[in-house]
């Protein structure tokens, strides 16, 4: 197991998410598939930038373990019991990765997914029950079997064999309809709540914005289903006809992570198009505003999209980036691994900048308190708690890492100078280094 620390340059200052963005804009033009998770260029945003204290300061470095690597897009890692982990792979494998890090061949029985564009096996999560059952579910893209042109995002269930070799029982449990042809805004983010239901996040594939304002179909939405795939019966359009059953909420753009916090809340990241990437409190019934209302612009040309960012009816994020950071995997920490400053807030992976953000939760509004750097290469995928209480993270590419990030160190005061020991000459008991005041060592590269 490798430990890394990942910091800014030291002899000069380290430039924040900011002032990264509106460099990379001044050279080059974003196309719209940056803000849907790839890395492609994108041109300047013409609308007034998101400030607040976090952004103004320069990130933390993160100190982190590299758990496994030479994953392939790793997209989603869960905690087995035992000290394991799960992974699915965007270009269709899921692996076991043992304890020691060792990376194990892709597990049988997974079905065939659309790996194409944003498409692929995405998101993955174990039942809570699974210690009992065995129980995981996993979302990936999905070929219409009649039509292989198109496609949308679908929800499985299976079993993990007791060997860990392969999943039995695989069932796909609900699709997304209408199927289209696109390989983009998948969502795809799946979040079990205490009774064991499931929300599913789901993306308007880009192509059909429009329908994310339209309840008689699954694009742009949040669904809320029973383990077996059926609408849960609190859901708003369940009797009335008024929409189709299984939606939560809408206005949707493209989910990309999602998390229930201890109080039952469900809050989500979604990308915006050029600036306006979101982070909501979903409740039920609601409508969140795509494509009438958003803070994001049109890509390239930058002008207005809908009817500006407000309307009746429609919700406000909770928090919103402007410039775009791409959000991604999103975890709570329930643990005190870090101290208390860090317990309670929600962690947000960047694909963008190659920073987490962390967020504290006030009510139904959040802020940024700070931004910690992994690396500005680094994308970001999945961001989790393990079960015993640290943050493991996911970085997308060909060479994908597991890592984990590692607490602070215990800052330890030098003693005051009337409780200095008084030096004798003589050895201290047993050997040891008789005690005296700690020296500050500079962080690697630092002059």
């Amino acid at each position: 197991m490798k430990t890394q620390v990942h910091s800014p340059h030291f002899t000069k200052p380290c430039a924040t998410a900011s002032t990264v963005a509106t460099a990379a804009a001044a050279s080059s033009l974003w196309l719209g598939t940056l803000a849907l998770g790839l890395a492609l260029p994108v041109q300047a945003q013409t609308q007034t930038p998101v400030t607040n204290a976090a952004q103004a300061t320069q990130p933390t470095a993160l100190k982190v373990s590299e758990i496994a690597f030479g994953l392939d897009h790793p997209w989603a890692v869960a905690f087995l019991p035992g000290g394991d982990y799960l992974v699915t792979e965007r270009s269709g494998q899921m692996r076991l990765i043992d304890e020691r890090g060792r990376v194990g061949a892709p597990l049988a029985g997974v079905p065939r997914v659309v790996a194409e564009g944003q498409g692929g096996l995405l998101d993955l999560v174990l039942d809570r029950q699974f210690e009992q059952n065995r129980r995981l579910f996993f979302c990936f893209a999905e070929a219409d079997p009649n039509n292989s042109s198109r496609n949308s995002t679908a929800l499985a269930s299976a079993t993990l064999a007791e060997n860990r070799q392969s999943l039995e029982n695989v069932q796909i449990i609900f699709h997304q309809m209408p199927r289209i042809k696109s390989e983009l805004h998948f969502g795809c983010r799946i979040a079990q709540s205490q009774d064991g239901s499931l929300f599913l996040a789901l993306g308007e594939r880009s192509h059909a914005r429009q329908q994310a304002q339209r309840t008689g179909n699954h694009l742009g939405k949040i669904v809320h289903l029973l383990p077996d795939g059926s609408p849960h019966p609190d859901n708003p359009f369940l009797n009335n006809g008024a929409g189709v059953p299984d939606i939560w909420s809408w206005g949707h753009r493209n989910p990309q992570g999602a998390v229930i916090t201890p109080d039952g809340k469900l809050w989500v990241n979604e990308h915006g198009p050029q600036g306006g990437d979101e982070l909501n409190l979903i409740e039920r019934g609601k409508n969140y505003g795509w494509p009438i209302i958003t803070h994001g612009r049109n890509y390239g040309i930058g002008t207005r999209i809908g009817e500006g960012t407000h309307k009746p009816g429609m919700e406000q994020p909770a928090y919103q980036w402007t410039p775009s950071i791409a959000p991604s995997g999103m975890a709570y920490l329930h643990s005190d691994r870090y101290g208390l400053e860090w317990q309670n807030s929600l962690f947000i992976g960047s694909l963008r900048f190659g920073t987490l953000h962390r967020m504290s939760l006030h009510g139904d509004t959040a802020q940024e308190e700070e931004q910690l750097l992994l690396g500005p290469d680094e994308r970001i995928r999945d961001v989790r708690e393990s079960p015993d209480g640290y943050l493991y993270l996911l970085t997308d590419s060909r060479n994908g890492r597991l890592l984990r990030i590692e607490p602070p160190e215990p800052v330890v005061a030098p003693p005051l100078p009337d409780e200095a020991p008084q030096a004798t000459g003589t050895q201290a008991p047993d050997g040891a280094v008789p005690a005296g005041p700690v020296l500050a060592v500079p962080p690697s590269g630092a002059l």
